[in-house]
Order: structure tokens, then sequence, then C-alpha cells
């Protein structure tokens, strides 16, 4: 885990060929329905609060990726990404060649419009800029084949399909995460630590039940020790 960084951080990362413009959106939204955004800004959540205490690791989603340096146009859009040895901070783009590197984790949300471009032109494009690990997931179980797909990228630059785990779900080895499908949408398990990932709402929640429940086994003590004090003193 790294120490975070004490300098005061920039709102975004400029580009090196400022004659250029590169747009920040692509006008399209964010996604096709509520149970889309719901389950994306949740996946969102989880990964940016998986990380919070790195200092290295980006987290983002439907910010618009340029590849090829003076070339506006082509651009693509992940819903979710996830990217190692980066500076963590705000960014109005994300340049390659200003990175140094392609995102190594995407995740993209299959819907009624994007389920043929999320299995093909956005599938070629992530494996040609080298995206290590590219992620499927249908919550509406209608477009895909199986509602979650997982790719990885192999030594020849192309994916290859990850294989289900026995017990349901899919394993990504950039993150050390288990992806499974849940009733409300898709948990996220850490390997290491077994323990499911949760959003900063979530994490609240919990350590407020676990702050209650402490209160009441405290008292419960307490009140035993003076049951025990009163009895010995009869």
């Amino acid at each position: 885990m790294n120490t975070k960084h004490k300098t005061k951080p920039i709102k975004y990362v400029p580009t090196d060929d400022a004659e250029i413009y590169y747009p920040e959106t692509d006008g399209k939204p964010l996604a096709e329905t509520d149970l889309h955004r719901i389950i994306i800004i949740d996946t969102y959540h989880k990964l940016k609060s998986h990380y919070e205490d790195y200092d290295d690791v980006y987290v983002s989603g439907n910010l618009l990726i340029y590849d090829i340096k003076g070339n506006p146009r082509r651009s693509i859009s992940p819903d979710v990404m996830v990217v190692f040895g980066i500076e963590k901070k705000m960014r109005r783009t994300y340049n390659t060649w200003e990175e140094g590197k392609a995102p190594d984790f995407v995740m993209e949300f299959a819907s009624k419009s994007t389920y043929k471009q999320d299995l093909g032109r956005k599938k070629t494009r992530y494996a040609s800029i080298g995206v290590r690990e590219y992620f499927l997931y249908d919550p509406e179980w209608s477009y895909l084949n199986e509602s979650l797909m997982g790719f990885r990228l192999n030594e020849n630059g192309m994916y290859d399909a990850i294989e289900y785990l026995p017990h349901g779900g899919i394993h990504s080895e950039v993150l050390g995460i288990d992806f499974k499908i849940q009733e409300d949408g898709i948990g996220l398990l850490d390997t290491t630590s077994g323990e499911w990932i949760q959003t900063p709402e979530e994490k609240a929640i919990t350590a407020r039940k676990k702050a209650e429940e402490e209160v009441v086994r405290l008292r419960t003590e307490l009140e035993k020790l003076k049951a025990t004090q009163e009895k010995n003193e009869n």
C-alpha cells in the first residue's frame, strides 16, 4: 500500500498538444436504463472504495479514451475501468500516450443498443490498445449468451474467454477479484481477504451495525458483572 501524496492535486491531466482539441464527451448518456445506471455506479463505487488507499490506482468510467495522438476522432468510452501505476487525479480525458499505458481492466454493461458493439468493435479496440482484461455484464439477461463474460489478453494480443469458476462467477487475475451474479446485480469478492467489497455507504452501514452490536455486547457484560457482584455481596 502506498502513502498518499502530500502535494496539491491538479484538477486534470493537461495535454502536450494543446492545439488539438480532444472532446470530453461523445454525447451519449451514461446508461440506457435506470437498472444499468444503478449497477454501473454501484460497481464503480465498489472498485473506487476498494482502492481508496492506493495513490497509484485510478478508477473511472464513462471517460473518453484516446489512443492515437493527433486523432481526436478515434475514441472509446468504457463504463468502468481500472488502471494501475498512474496517479490518482481528476482527468478530462484519458490519453494513452500521456499516461504511458492503456487501462488494465475494463467492464461494459451490455444493453439492447450496445451489446453488438460490446462483443464486436469495442472488444477488438480494447484488445488492440492492450487492455489486459475485458468483462461484460448483461443486467437484463437478454442480450449476451451468458449474462457475465470475461476475456483475458493473450501473448498474441487477442482475447481468450475466461473460464467460469466451479461455484459460478469469473475471476479477474488483474484485480484479484471474483465477479459473481447476485439477485441485485454483481457482487465483487476480494479473493485475498475473502470479504465482499462494499460501497462507502455499505461500509458505513456495516460499521454502524458493528458499533451497535458492540454497545449491546458491552451492556450485557456489564449487567452480568453487576448481577455477579450483587450475588456475592448477598
